[in-house]
């Protein structure tokens, strides 16, 4: 799952950057999405902290889907306001 979201959320990204239009994206979905991958991630840093033992490599993945989640994020607010513009 998480490598099937990882292949996705940069075609999203350059789909956005490519059409400037989010037309069709729900900015709740991309935030509950972003929480799910923060919570995954702390999981693994918790899970890690009470057994004291490395971060499962895992993590990386929450990291770096995080961050494209975000990534997409940012873009919804900035192409939201121009499309709402008209522009």
């Amino acid at each position: 799952m998480l490598i099937c979201f990882g292949a996705s959320w940069p075609l999203a990204i350059l789909k956005t950057l490519r059409v400037r239009k989010v037309t069709g994206k729900s900015l709740p979905f991309l935030c509950m999405v972003f929480i799910g991958y923060l919570a995954g991630l702390g999981a693994k840093f918790a899970i890690a902290a009470a057994r004291q033992e490395p971060v499962a490599w895992v993590a990386l993945f929450y990291a770096a889907n995080g961050t494209m989640v975000f990534i997409d994020i940012l873009l919804y607010l900035r192409f939201r306001e121009k499309q709402a513009a008209g522009l």
